[in-house]
């Protein structure tokens, strides 16, 4: 019996693993940070036995809340990925499972590897209408990839997408997967009308240092990125610095910033009502969107999200509400569940990879429905 986290965002801390009944296990904290949660290792052991895996530092996590009524991801071949029996005490959790092969990976979602971010990055590049750009490079030497998609006109909107800010919800990257290989398809007649009339900047990772890493929330020296857009510095979170700047010379009518949220087992969106500029224009772009997107999916809803800012009242550190504030656009905050989908529950699978790419598809028909009142 072996355990290993030595790979693209592998993260656990081997406390003892002599007997399979017994394994116990930790999570490293983001590098310079107090946060984490992200976990993702493999396991050799005996095929057909029962193994049990407890994390110990469990109820010191992030987000603690995060795991009640959470199930485990586990996969033998790391494209197939399916829930495995898992206990919250308040304290620990603890996994059980019994291999039908020699090794399997567990993780906290489906992880998305930096080599595929680098394919879906030169895939998209080889469309007409997509136009790869480099921003800038991390604190860890990688590149910061900016995609381009459609020909910018003085007449068409300015639409933002990024994801990732926060590395340990790789479903924001598995969501721009299915929301860019839409939008590049050229026999899509949403995705067709759309470019009609926008141009779309998009940041599939907006945090690839710590996503190789394994961090949950913070980047190469432990900051979180989304909190930095009052002030980002080229010291502590390039990241954000570069897309700013970018977003500077382009302006910005609508902005999307992806993300995951540990405890809540829905897909809803937050907005910037609590912004100084908030007003009758921004709740009613907001609207439109949200009904479209209602629409669209019945894995969207609005009934349980965050608590709305009071007016004058929003934290103008964070992504969407900085840039509503700056640009006088449309600007939201997309979260999806590490667990599941509460109003569409899948026992053996949970939220997973192709509902996260069905749902980036489907924010494409939304957009289409406000584009036309952006300006």
């Amino acid at each position: 019996m072996h355990i290993n986290a030595a790979f693209d965002s592998g993260n656990i801390n081997v406390i003892k693993a002599e007997h399979p009944d017994d394994i116990r296990l930790a999570i490293n904290k983001d590098n310079q940070s107090d946060f984490y949660q992200w976990f993702h290792f493999k396991l050799f052991a005996e095929a057909g036995e029962e193994h049990v895996m407890t994390i110990k530092n469990a109820g010191q996590s992030a987000y603690p809340d995060g795991w009640k009524d959470y199930q485990a991801l586990a996969s033998y071949d790391r494209d197939t990925w399916f829930r495995v029996p898992t206990e919250y005490n308040g304290k620990e959790l603890t996994i059980r499972h019994t291999p039908e092969q020699e090794s399997v990976f567990y993780a906290y979602f489906i992880p998305y590897s930096y080599e595929r971010h680098q394919d879906l990055v030169q895939t998209a590049q080889q469309s007409v209408d997509c136009y790869h750009e480099l921003l800038g490079e991390t604190l860890d030497g990688r590149e910061l990839n900016l995609l381009i998609v459609g020909e910018p006109a003085e007449h068409k909107n300015t639409i933002w997408v990024t994801a990732r800010q926060h590395p340990g919800e790789s479903m924001a990257e598995w969501f721009m997967e299915g929301f860019i290989t839409r939008l590049l398809d050229d026999e899509d007649g949403v995705s067709r009308k759309l470019l009609d009339n926008n141009v779309f900047y998009l940041v599939p990772n907006m945090n690839p240092d710590g996503s190789v890493r394994g961090h949950l929330r913070t980047n190469a020296v432990g900051t979180n990125l989304n909190r930095e857009w009052a002030e980002p510095s080229l010291e502590k979170s390039p990241e954000v610095f570069y897309v700013l700047k970018r977003m500077q010379q382009t302006g910005v009518d609508m902005f999307l910033d992806v993300h995951g949220d540990e405890a809540l087992p829905y897909n809803f969106v937050a907005g910037c009502e609590g912004i100084p500029s908030y007003d009758e224009r921004h709740q009613d772009l907001e609207d439109t969107f949200k009904a479209a997107l209602l629409t669209a999916t019945p894995e969207f809803q609005t009934q349980y999200g965050y608590e709305f800012d009071e007016p004058g009242k929003a934290n103008m550190t964070v992504a969407n509400t900085a840039v509503a504030e700056q640009f006088k656009c449309l600007s939201y905050t997309l979260e999806m569940p590490f667990k599941d989908n509460a109003d569409l529950p899948d026992e053996d699978f949970g939220w997973s990879v192709a509902r996260c790419q069905r749902l980036g598809e489907d924010v494409l028909t939304a957009m289409l429905a406000v584009s036309p009142k952006l300006r």
